[in-house]
């Protein structure tokens, strides 16, 4: 491994893709600590060193954002909006015609539907941005500070503007550093820095269990968490490279006098064919309930229920339907993302045809039979892995902290994967030994 890093960064144009993506990550961890007007950043760091964050209701936007969010900084968003606009877009492929057909399309399409994600992306940048904004104001960002209320302590109109103004600034620049990633650096640009934003919160929260264990000064419970942390790495990596290789055989035509086609090759089908998509939307469908009863005055019977069974991460209840959602949402995005009929009439069209079984509808049948036998392991197997954060190192009192789970190591590990692909693909073009040494 490291001698293939050595190699990486001796070839002339791979060594300046490297370095051009850890100059945009080095871009992107400043603006990550540059706070926005209007907020008072000393009551920012005294709420945060209280460690009294609502991670229940802002872990996820939090996390994503690299810990900018809970600091209220220019790139406090981070990449969320985009993650939403994505997947947005992404369903309504599905339901609307004129997206359907532009997808169709190839490249000129894509370039339109990614058009149309940069302006959803920033419309939810505002939206969400004012809604940050609205809740640092109120003082609900923090919970139990007593200076919460004075983060923004200037209230008018034209710093409440400046602020989301300048908050949606900083969503379209992250966007634009991880499209600067994707044409000139290594690997894809929105990838990487959710990754970037992921990996900067271990250190502290790795750290953070350490001062709260009790066992030989916090190093059992340290030593512990490693070692949950290797043995997750190993199970995702092993679940997402598990795939169902359907054989797929193509039959000879003769053109002339040459045969043309019967060759054999195979429909690879993930174990997790739908990736980390369910477990963000399980949690945003869980967040809606718990910020409105955040927002809405009172003490209500309904919000302290509400409080109590689904804001709380590791309530039952909360437990349950997080669980639950994840399998409904993995079953859900592998029925919009994988059409069987098409890809059987695909294959129909250019003679191609499962061993064993008819072309046409038999095909679509059997491909929708195996997809859902797969999906079942897959969906049960994102659950567990997105529970972890709750139930693990529950004993230790530290288990809002747990790094290594969810969607964290979901993201880390597909990423990392990913990326380490396409360096060994640039280095076998470029490094080929051939036969003779």
């Amino acid at each position: 491994m490291l001698t293939a890093f050595a190699r990486a960064f001796k070839t002339p144009d791979l060594r300046k893709k490297l370095l051009f993506t850890l100059g945009i990550i080095v871009i992107y961890r400043i603006g990550t600590h540059i706070p926005i007007p209007g907020v008072d950043y000393r009551a920012v760091q005294i709420c945060i060193d209280q460690a009294n964050a609502n991670q229940g209701l802002f872990g996820l936007v939090n996390m994503f954002s690299g810990g900018a969010l809970l600091q209220i900084t220019i790139f406090a968003l981070g990449i969320m909006p985009y993650i939403t606009a994505s997947i947005i877009l992404q369903l309504l492929t599905v339901v609307i015609p004129r997206l359907e057909a532009l997808k169709k399309e190839g490249q000129a399409g894509t370039a339109k539907i990614t058009q149309y994600t940069r302006y959803l992306t920033v419309a939810l940048a505002i939206l969400q941005g004012t809604g940050l904004v609205a809740t640092a104001r109120s003082g609900a960002l923090f919970q139990n500070c007593q200076v919460a209320s004075q983060i923004v302590p200037d209230r008018s109109i034209f710093t409440t503007v400046v602020m989301v103004i300048t908050m949606t600034a900083g969503t379209a620049t992250v966007m634009w550093l991880g499209e600067l990633i994707t044409d000139r650096g290594i690997g894809n640009g929105m990838s990487i820095l959710m990754f970037i934003s992921i990996a900067a919160t271990f250190p502290s929260a790795l750290w953070s269990i350490k001062q709260q264990g009790d066992l030989a000064g916090g190093w059992i419970e340290f030593g512990t968490v490693i070692a949950v942390g290797l043995f997750m790495v190993g199970l995702v990596v092993f679940v997402e490279q598990a795939q169902r290789r359907i054989p797929v055989q193509y039959a000879k035509r003769m053109i002339g006098r040459r045969s043309y086609g019967g060759t054999s090759t195979y429909i690879p089908l993930k174990v997790n064919q739908a990736g980390i998509i369910p477990v963000i939307f399980a949690s945003s469908l869980l967040y809606i309930p718990a910020l409105i009863a955040q927002f809405a005055g009172g003490n209500s019977g309904w919000k302290t229920w509400i409080e109590a069974n689904l804001a709380q991460t590791d309530a039952p209840l909360h437990i349950v339907l997080y669980f639950f959602l994840i399998i409904f949402f993995a079953f859900f995005y592998v029925a919009i993302s994988f059409n069987p009929e098409e890809v059987a009439d695909n294959m129909k069209k250019y003679g191609g045809f499962i061993p064993g079984i008819r072309a046409g509808r038999p095909t679509a049948e059997y491909l929708s039979y195996v997809l859902n036998r797969i999906t079942w392991p897959g969906s049960l197997y994102l659950g567990l892995i997105a529970l972890v954060p709750t139930m693990a190192l529950a004993g230790f009192g530290a288990n809002q902290n747990f790094p290594f789970g969810g969607t964290s190591i979901l993201i880390i590990v597909g990423v990392g994967l990913e990326t380490v692909k396409q360096i060994e693909s640039q280095l076998q073009q470029r490094n080929y030994e051939g036969f003779l040494r």
